[in-house]
């Protein structure tokens, strides 16, 4: 029984250690490693938030500033662009199974995805699955990230899918230190946002 149960155990301890070399961060820069984990464990733990402030984009058809506002609440995100690239407004709603693009003097669009409604009406290619991640200084789970740490163990740039960003200041707000200035660099497609109010929440199942 006893070596039974060492077999288990050492069976165990591989598989956890296998787990950990298939991480899919690869991690540089002088922060702590240690640091970042409980650092992305903590702001992980948001599943609410309400954001407001500026955004300039740059893209190939025209480009622009305007505000920002995002509330978010679990799987619900509402996000408005208000005066950016001379439209007028445009808002971002969603919840699993049901996306919704408005945009003023337009109209009020659907589809499967944030990313095939902003690409077919926009004409941007912005990973907004990604962006609920980004947002908080953390790479997405989904895919393979090139992250480098500053010197307080938090985010300073990463690579993913195509997507440079770059976190240049970050905010205390509730005990959580969250990006407060960020730059995305796509392929086609440039975005400064500078966030000016930050309420983060924690909301739970």
């Amino acid at each position: 029984m006893r070596l039974r149960t060492f077999l288990a155990a050492g069976a165990l301890l591989l598989l956890t250690g296998c787990a950990g070399f298939t991480s899919r961060e690869t991690l540089e820069g002088q922060g702590d490693p240690a640091k970042w984990t409980a650092h992305k464990t903590q702001v992980s733990a948001l599943d609410g938030w309400q954001i407001s402030g500026k955004v300039g984009i740059r893209a190939p058809r025209d480009s622009g500033s305007g505000t920002l506002f995002w509330l978010q609440r679990q799987d619900y995100y509402d996000i408005r662009l208000s005066g950016p690239l001379g439209r007028g407004a445009a808002r971002l709603t969603g919840r699993p199974g049901e996306i919704v693009l408005e945009v003023a003097n337009q109209g009020r669009y659907q589809a499967e995805s944030p990313e095939a409604l902003l690409q077919e009406q926009l004409g941007w290619r912005l990973p907004v699955s990604h962006l609920l991640w980004w947002v908080r200084g953390l790479p997405a789970p989904d895919s393979r990230s090139r992250l480098t740490l500053d010197g307080r163990s938090r985010l300073a740039r990463l690579e993913q899918d195509g997507w440079h960003v770059q976190y240049i200041s970050y905010v205390e707000q509730k005990g959580y230190s969250l990006p407060d200035r960020i730059k995305l660099q796509g392929e086609d497609l440039d975005i400064t946002l500078v966030i000016k109010d930050w309420q983060p929440r924690q909301l739970g199942i």
